[in-house]
């Protein structure tokens, strides 16, 4: 049986507090190694499972949207990929959850750094094949596995769920105008930030330490600006064109975040430069693809299994690999 353990993640100056999950013996290759992936969450205050971070922010989430008994996304991927024989890695990030740090405070350049300390501890488990390392991103999670792929061949394939394209600036604004008063803009955050996205976006881009956001109730929150001017000028389309690897890209056909135009056109990019990406429109899903059947969820998780090939290593690697 597929089993989890629960581990610390070295990532920085904390250890983020992360779930290890294993598949049976039967995925494993000649050597008695698992393919594995890094599962990275999507934009807001989340846990490792990719829900909404009801520990460490419970009043920003204070109203449930529907599918929410489900486990979250990424916790639903971990199972069908180990069910695939297939080893995953996934984090509560800073701030989130039971990992230290102050999520409002954490810049998109720290995530990224996060995300390649979380990948360089899959490297260090002697039961996973380095060789067959692949990385799903959700939401900002998937710029995040594109700007480390980018930089490390290693990494065969990505899957990038509900991804953006353009800037951050573009993509909160179109977020807003969609949403208007759905289901999530009943949570506080949410709110807050629909309500003064224009001002974060303008004291943003002219690099202001800060902006405090008035939340439903009288309380309020001191956001840090440095990850939205970040996010702002390092759009998923300039790290596209970059990139030469295998992706699949999923996106729910009613995502109130990221609009499916999104990955119509990080498709584009990624076919300019060079590669072949499998696209899939998942019909009445939104962004955490909390509707999409346990079937389709399986799908995704086949698609990537069938795309971790080895690929070859760096000396540093295969030093690595080596003492494994």
């Amino acid at each position: 049986m597929a089993h989890s353990e629960e581990i610390p993640v070295r990532a920085g100056d904390v250890d983020l507090a992360a779930t290890l999950t294993l598949p049976d013996g039967s995925g494993a290759g000649a050597d008695g190694r698992f393919p594995n992936a890094l599962l990275l969450p999507s934009w807001l205050p989340r846990d490792r499972s990719g829900g909404y971070d009801l520990i460490g922010h419970p009043a920003w989430f204070a109203s449930a949207g529907p599918g929410t008994a489900r486990p979250g996304l990424l916790a639903r991927l971990a199972a069908a990929l180990a069910a695939r024989g297939v080893a995953s890695l996934r984090a509560d990030p800073r701030g989130c959850a039971a990992s230290p740090g102050a999520w409002e405070e954490v810049t998109l350049f720290a995530k990224i750094d996060d995300a390649r300390d979380t990948l360089a501890a899959l490297r260090g488990r002697a039961e996973l094949d380095i060789r067959r390392t692949g990385i799903v991103g959700h939401g900002e999670g998937a710029a995040i596995a594109l700007a480390v792929a980018v930089g490390d061949p290693v990494v065969s394939a990505l899957t990038l769920i509900g991804p953006s394209a353009r800037s951050f600036r573009d993509t909160l604004r179109h977020a807003v105008a969609v949403r208007g008063g759905g289901v999530e803009h009943e949570h506080p955050i949410i709110a807050a930030l629909d309500g003064w996205s224009e001002d974060l976006i303008e004291r943003a881009e002219r690099r202001e330490p800060d902006l405090t956001v008035r939340l439903r109730g009288g309380s309020s929150v001191t956001l840090a600006l440095a990850p939205f001017e970040q996010a702002i000028h390092t759009p998923p389309l300039a790290l596209a064109t970059m990139l030469h690897r295998s992706v699949s890209l999923v996106h729910g056909a009613s995502d109130t975040w990221s609009d499916p135009e999104e990955s119509t056109l990080l498709a584009a990019a990624l076919s300019e430069g060079g590669n072949d990406p499998a696209t899939r429109l998942v019909a009445g899903a939104g962004h955490d693809l909390a509707e999409a059947s346990d079937e389709l969820i399986g799908e995704v998780a086949e698609d990537l299994a069938r795309r971790l090939v080895p690929r070859d290593l760096p000396p540093v690697l295969l030093a690595i690999e080596g003492m494994g």
